[in-house]
């Protein structure tokens, strides 16, 4: 019971203090929330307990949930010819030059699945303190929604094949996402018909006039039903919670004050307690190790090189400093990079070492390009 009772307090102290100290010393509340956790956990005043560890899961797929209420289909698909084209070959840069990096470094192969990773899950972090009006913010997250369900494919594939090696069972849960992509395209069509008939049914869903929150239980309807489809399938969970955020906004794009409300609710609990949870993951004495934190310089080197090299894609369409903000926010794939780590780690793909190394570099993304992203913004408004 003590060890409950230490648990909730050490969490209410770091959500109450992370904002204040993060004001202090000029750094976004993220890599505070993240640092803390681990020092807390560190110093014993943090402990496994299984229903902080399920709250913290719900919290990164909440975050995923809001990363994807940011990605508007139907803006995408009017979008011009040539950003498709550009995104597109955004994409084959980055994973051309994990390619090149990892054979000149030496890496393990794994790298080049690891390296070009991308995830806008902090994107949404980036959007609520800068304002999603941001063209950078919006071309991250519209080129980023597709990186990321390309990422998500990977990863997906990649772990069918740590789960069960090359065997039957690996191709069974390959060829169940595909089915599954094929239904959510099917779906995502008729909806879009059956509302453009009868747009009376979105009314109905969430009335302008509700005293119920009839709006706010049909968003986490939406999101349980997407889990519950990926669980049963045996896939990726986080994409799921992605794709509920993204049929919000594509079917109720006009429902703003809804946003809000989840917006809220994810920043003010659910996700603070997922960034402490990944903290407490991380084991300080780790530091110590014989060239870890050299390693890890190189990965958050080798990938935040990666992004800023192909972004320069963009540079005719919004400019050198828009184009490094853009870069920038897609050097932060803290969650998509820990999980695909843990999987590797745990089917030997890669030691301990390069596993803590990751967990290290994924810290160390945060935290220097959250500032180096400040740091931008703050002279492109002096211009």
């Amino acid at each position: 019971m003590s060890n409950d009772l230490t648990l909730i307090i050490s969490l209410l102290f770091i959500l109450l203090l992370s904002p204040f100290v993060a004001r202090i010393i000029n750094l976004p509340t993220t890599p505070i929330e993240i640092v803390m956790g681990a020092v807390a956990t560190y110093f014993g005043w943090m402990n496994d307990h299984h229903f902080f560890e399920l709250i913290a899961e719900f919290g990164f797929l909440y975050l995923m949930f809001l990363a994807g209420s940011e990605l508007n289909l139907k803006k995408i698909f009017h979008k011009s010819s040539g950003l498709i084209e550009r995104s597109l070959l955004y994409l084959g840069i980055l994973y051309l030059t994990s390619f090149l990096f990892t054979l000149y470094f030496g890496f393990s192969n794994i790298f080049i699945v690891l390296l070009p990773l991308i995830s806008i899950g902090l994107v949404a972090s980036l959007s609520k303190e800068y304002g999603s009006d941001q063209e950078w913010i919006q071309l991250s997250f519209n080129i980023g929604g597709i990186g990321e369900v390309v990422s998500i494919v990977i990863i997906t594939i990649v772990s069918a094949f740590f789960q069960y090696g090359d065997h039957a069972q690996t191709y069974i849960n390959i060829a169940e996402f595909i089915l599954f992509m094929i239904f959510i395209v099917i779906l995502f069509k008729f909806l879009k018909i059956l509302f453009w008939w009868f747009p009376e049914i979105a009314e109905y869903i969430m009335p302008t006039q509700d005293n119920q929150e009839q709006d706010l239980r049909f968003a986490f309807a939406i999101l349980f039903a997407f889990l519950s489809g990926m669980i049963y399938l045996h896939l990726e969970a986080a994409f799921g919670a992605f794709l509920a955020g993204v049929f919000l906004t594509t079917f109720f794009e006009n429902k703003h004050q809804l946003h809000i409300k989840l917006s809220s609710i994810g920043f003010g609990f659910f996700i603070p307690l997922f960034f402490i949870h990944i903290g407490t993951t991380f084991e300080v004495d780790a530091l110590f190790l014989d060239g870890l934190i050299l390693k890890a310089l190189l990965i958050t080197f080798v990938m935040i090189s990666m992004r800023l090299i192909s972004a320069f894609v963009f540079y005719k369409k919004v400019g050198l400093k828009q184009t490094l903000l853009f870069g920038l926010s897609h050097s932060m794939p803290l969650t998509l990079l820990i999980a695909i780590a843990t999987l590797a780690y745990q089917s030997n793909s890669i030691d301990q070492f390069h596993y803590y190394a990751f967990i290290l570099s994924a810290l160390f993304e945060v935290i220097l390009v959250m500032m180096g992203i400040k740091w931008i913004y703050i002279s492109k408004q002096l211009d």
